[in-house]
């Protein structure tokens, strides 16, 4: 960032000048006096400072600083303090420029009420109701899971007091076998209470204490010669040792909760599995606005204070495990412990069946931002704010972008991908393998993979796509310019994506139509986004097809091509030279000089290593 991109309006350096070096947070405001930013620092004149150096800035911070016309900061005893404050002022200012959890609702809880019949329920909001709370759960469809397993097994009612004050006959869960009638005086208020009693312990997460009293129930029961009793403890257990295999993620114990984020062109993704006594309750996913350049550490840190510090009748889990290291954790740590009277361990560097959540934890966020992302409400967006950064009269229909792959010219593959407002569509992806050309030339390989697609268009054959995106620069759109022209392809639109001199995502240079017409997007655009995405799809479909020819290539040796090498000579010469590599190193004359090589065939396997 230049001198010029500084807001003239705010002068930095009186006001570092008189900065203070000691920990505390900070507010950065618009000229409107609107809050842009909330920030914590162990040195708060160190840390401002940074904001206004000359060079370096990530494209949000440039922003940011660009709209600053007045930074207030509060000093604080040390950077525990700076960090709870902190909080306090993002979740109730909620900053734009902040990294920001949109997640408002209450958490649900299990609900077991009073009386002589108690029922089961979701519950959310203000526990003013006499009875007791489990939880809370990190999604309602958490508890669901649970309260049907609790029905099935333990026949505990779940429906309305209104409706069951005033049943005269049993209702339909009755007829299923989901409960007992308690409504009609079915069953025994003692009997219920068991059910009720058994109940509770699966919810505190006592499965072993209830499966072993179940089976000494059984073998009670059976002893008694009271087989159908037995029948339906035996049924009992099998449910719960069910749903224990299915929540205990292979044999896991403790209190933990797994926090997982990824950040990709496009958007951002946290994901939380939440354990206690082993037992998965659920787990949820969150997506906080974020800028692309981001990283993924900053977010989770991001994450962990607002939900751990935001709410104080959220539950705290004894340990956390993360996917990615930040320095902040221990001010965090602290935080919690001050806030919440409560220790908590952070782990990142995990084995075992934790590395194994914390695996799943990530693979879930994968899932999730990707599943975001093709939403098609969400592409659609992204393709209406594409066709305003264009300047195009419609939104278009179909995007194709072309793209390289190689290792030092060998094996060169060209990719293309197309999009649609509903997503990718991959039935029309296409591979070229890429022959005769120099190795290692992009240009030519751009050139011939173009002319292979939109020969097929002359010959009225496939679609002609509205934007034709090319991964590369200005080079690489002369290209695409000058087979388009040599094809006669009707008139479409032509973008350049060229990574820009930091290469660094968020940063690339757009070239729309020719070199002449260079811009750029802000990092939240999503616009930006889209294109990202497309060109990331690209290079990956392009570098899956590369090691797929290459892997190919590598295993077939050159001296299979050789008339009188067998597999057991091959085997000799490789054995010989100490490997493929010594031995194209040889001379004709070393070669032959192997055992039962003579120096015709020395001649012949020399040509065939150095034929390229």
């Amino acid at each position: 960032m230049q001198p010029a991109d500084v807001n003239p309006v705010f002068d930095a350096s009186a006001f570092l000048a008189t900065c203070s070096g000691r920990p505390g947070v900070y507010r950065m405001f618009d000229a409107s006096g609107n809050l842009l930013y909330v920030g914590k620092a162990k040195n708060l004149k160190k840390r401002l400072a940074s904001y206004f150096r000359k060079t370096g800035l990530a494209t949000k911070t440039s922003a940011l600083v660009g709209k600053i016309a007045q930074v207030e900061t509060t000093i604080t005893g040390n950077e525990t303090e700076a960090l709870l404050l902190e909080q306090t002022l993002i979740k109730e200012w909620r900053p734009p420029y902040n990294i920001l959890l949109r997640d408002d609702k209450s958490y649900p809880y299990v609900f077991l009420s009073d009386g002589d019949y108690p029922r089961l329920d979701i519950h959310r909001g203000a526990k003013n109701r006499k009875g007791r709370y489990f939880g809370p759960y990190p999604s309602a469809g958490a508890i669901r899971e649970s309260l049907a397993l609790l029905q099935k097994t333990f026949l505990v009612r779940q429906c309305e007091d209104s409706y069951y004050r005033n049943r005269t006959r049993p209702c339909l869960q009755y007829q299923i076998k989901r409960c007992k009638a308690p409504c009609v005086g079915l069953v025994e208020p003692a009997e219920y209470a068991e059910d009720v009693r058994h109940s509770v312990m699966f919810l505190e997460g006592r499965s072993n204490a209830l499966n072993a009293e179940l089976s000494a129930n059984m073998q009670q029961a059976s002893a008694a010669l009271d087989f159908e009793k037995a029948a339906e403890l035996r049924d009992q257990m099998a449910l719960l040792r069910r749903v224990q295999d299915q929540q205990s993620m292979e044999g896991g114990t403790g209190d933990v909760d797994i926090v997982a984020a990824l950040v990709n062109p496009g958007g951002a993704c946290v994901h939380l599995i939440s354990v206690r006594g082993g037992r998965v309750l659920g787990s949820k996913n969150f997506f906080p606005q974020v800028a692309i350049e981001e990283e993924a550490q900053d977010v989770l840190v991001a994450f962990l204070g607002q939900y751990y510090l935001g709410s104080h009748e959220r539950d705290l889990p004894s340990e956390l495990i993360v996917n990615a290291p930040h320095e902040d954790y221990p001010v965090f740590i602290a935080a919690v412990q001050e806030l919440r009277g409560r220790e908590l361990g952070i782990s990142y560097r995990v084995r075992g069946t934790r590395a194994r959540w914390q695996a799943l934890a990530v693979t879930n966020a994968e899932q999730a931002l990707g599943a975001r992302l093709a939403n098609r409400e969400h592409m659609a967006g992204r393709f209406d704010a594409l066709a305003e950064a264009l300047g195009m009269d419609e939104v278009p229909q179909r995007l194709e972008c072309f793209d390289i792959s190689h290792s030092s010219g060998e094996a060169t593959v060209a990719s293309c991908v197309v999009f649609g407002p509903e997503g990718p569509t991959k039935s029309d992806y296409r591979r070229y393998n890429i022959e005769g050309v120099t190795a290692g030339d992009d240009y030519a390989a751009m050139h011939q993979a173009l002319t292979r697609r939109f020969s097929k268009i002359k010959q009225n054959e496939g679609k002609l796509p509205d934007i034709l995106l090319v991964d590369g620069g200005k080079g690489q759109l002369a290209m695409a310019r000058e087979v388009l022209t040599e094809l006669e392809v009707p008139p479409l639109i032509l973008l350049g994506v060229a990574k820009g001199t930091t290469r660094k995502p968020g940063l690339e240079t757009l070239y729309l139509n020719d070199a002449a017409h260079e811009f750029t997007l802000p990092g939240n655009s999503p616009a930006l986004h889209l294109i990202q995405q497309i060109r990331d799809e690209s290079h990956r479909f392009a570098i899956t097809g590369h090691r797929a020819r290459r892997g190919k290539a590598r295993r077939t040796s050159s001296l299979e091509e050789v008339a009188g090498v067998g597999p057991k000579r091959r085997r000799e010469l490789l054995n010989h030279f100490g490997g493929l590599q010594e031995l194209s190193r040889a001379s004709t004359e070393e070669i032959a000089k192997a055992p039962g090589i003579s120096k015709k065939l020395a001649g012949l396997i020399y040509a065939a290593l150095h034929s390229e």
